[in-house]
């Protein structure tokens, strides 16, 4: 959990966040459960602990901090009361517990998260599993433009690399118009790379004798190749080449396979680039945990706009539509 006086990222800003939906939000300032950044919340347990054992005890505890920390050197100026307590980027599942533990405010849609399923095969079983014969075409030619251009992929580890990483995931911000500290986005990868070892690895994208174009930083985990961060050198792309999806996809496919992983989590948003290439989209929730929450008792607002983005969401196309894991949205739509 973070005491949270001010947030730069706008995905984790709760009244931004609500405002956007036309809902009511707590005040900004407050107690942000969960991790502040992955878009991936989730309730951690022992092993032989189900999330609904921990959730009451959990939400005991969180309120109880909510409570002591107006006024303190973590949340200064806060008036006195608890402040708020949000959850963001929830699964169903803890979503369901968390409320089965006394939470009376429904969860709000947020997006979509992916997860693509390797087949034992792995590559061309994969190819077999995209939506369509015209898809499975169209990632050939994407892999077939990708070396025309001369590209090379190069695996190294993020604690070599973290730098360079971090420069490539700079450019990125400033193309899209995000702030970015050069700085702190190198610390950030080098801590990632001391937490988590040999498992925090970086794909690059060059040709041979050139600086890369690209990155795509990926920790294996379990059974799962996660992607958590991508970058690229806009200027320098080969048109048509395609880059992003043979270093995020289809590089992962073939690593995944090597290592006997099931599954290839590329995370939140896009939902159509991800449904064309074999992701199941399943619903990442905000949920407030206040006790006197604004969104308690707006449940008819709250459900209809998470079926209105249900519907939206399917509205975008047919891979869309068959991607979502319906029985995750519907508890709540």
């Amino acid at each position: 959990m973070t005491a949270v006086a001010e947030e730069s990222n706008s995905f984790y800003q709760w009244g931004t966040q609500l405002a956007a939906r036309g809902l009511p939000s707590p005040a900004p300032a407050g107690l942000l459960v969960g991790q502040r950044r992955g878009y991936q919340t989730r309730l951690l347990t022992k092993d032989g602990i189900e999330a609904e054992q921990a959730a009451p005890g959990l939400l005991d505890g969180v309120r109880s901090l909510a409570a002591a920390l107006p006024g303190t050197e973590l949340l200064p100026g806060t008036q006195s009361g608890p402040v708020p307590c949000v959850a963001e980027f929830v699964t169903t599942g803890d979503a369901l517990a968390l409320r089965a533990a006394g939470v009376r405010t429904l969860p709000v849609l947020l997006t979509t998260d992916a997860w693509v399923t390797v087949p034992e095969g792995g590559w061309p079983e994969w190819l077999a599993t995209l939506p369509s014969k015209g898809r499975r075409d169209s990632v050939k030619q994407e892999v077939k433009a990708f070396a025309a251009a001369g590209y090379e992929i190069t695996r190294v580890p993020l604690s070599e690399s973290y730098e360079e990483a971090a420069g490539l995931l700079a450019d990125t911000q400033k193309r899209y118009g995000h702030p970015y500290d050069l700085y702190v986005l190198g610390e950030s990868f080098r801590r990632q790379s001391v937490a988590m070892g040999p498992r925090a690895e970086v794909l690059f994208c060059a040709r041979p004798g050139e600086r890369p174009v690209g990155f795509s930083l990926f920790y294996i985990h379990g059974d799962t190749l996660y992607v958590r961060a991508v970058g690229f050198d806009y200027e320098r792309l080969v048109r048509g080449a395609a880059e992003y999806f043979n270093l995020v996809y289809y590089a992962s496919v073939r690593i995944a396979q090597e290592n006997g992983l099931r599954w290839i989590h590329p995370g939140i948003e896009s939902p159509d680039a991800k449904a064309l290439r074999g992701a199941r989209l399943r619903p990442l929730w905000l949920l407030d945990l206040t006790e006197d929450s604004p969104l308690e008792g707006r449940d008819e607002e709250v459900r209809a706009h998470n079926a209105a983005r249900l519907t939206s969401l399917g509205e975008i196309s047919p891979a869309v539509a068959k991607a979502l894991e319906s029985d995750l949205f519907a508890p709540f739509c």
